[in-house]
């Protein structure tokens, strides 16, 4: 079979990058949630954590030189699904920003895409919910704000939803010292 169709050959290549994608996932989730806490806890420079992982994306980065404590693969994996979920669903526009607070740092990543009902804002980070007519495309299964929320919490922190204003939509994290 894969010596044959080039085209079948590469949409099994995808399927199985999703899929393993998927079970990683899954598998963090599960640790975290048994866990309650990251694994690892080491300084980290967030902005530029941040800064690499908007390179992937072409998703413009200011703000603070901010070191925080924490498992570094976790906070790379709660960037990267931050900003892949705006680049998805919001367009080319996608901005992060990250801030320095007394006790910890604020990371924003911002959208111009059509934003999220209020009365969504909070079920987008249950595991495998996808609001109302949200396309079926295989792209998405529903865990990536799922897990930003748990990697946060792991931190110290919090993740939310809010409105941009002008439109859009802002995910904001704020983690622990």
């Amino acid at each position: 079979m894969m010596a044959g169709d080039s085209s079948l050959k590469a949409r099994a290549e995808r399927d199985v990058e999703e899929l393993d994608a998927l079970i990683g996932e899954l598998l963090e989730a599960s640790r975290l949630e048994a866990l309650g806490r990251a694994d690892r806890d080491e300084a980290i420079d967030l902005l530029g954590l941040v800064a690499e992982e908007a390179a992937r994306v072409e998703a413009a980065v200011e703000g603070q030189a901010v070191e925080v404590r924490g498992d570094p693969r976790l906070l790379r994996r709660l960037v990267r699904n931050l900003l892949e979920n705006a680049r998805r669903h919001g367009g080319t526009s996608v901005e992060a920003r990250v801030a320095r607070l007394e006790t910890g740092a604020r990371l924003t990543v911002a959208d111009r895409g059509p934003g999220v009902a209020p009365t969504e804002r909070e079920r987008i980070f249950e595991p495998f919910y996808r609001p109302p007519g949200a396309p079926e495309t295989g792209a998405s299964y529903g865990l990536g704000l799922a897990l930003v929320r748990q990697i946060a919490r792991a931190h110290g922190g919090e993740a939310r939803c809010q409105a941009r204003e002008g439109g859009g939509t802002v995910f904001e994290v704020v983690l622990g010292a």
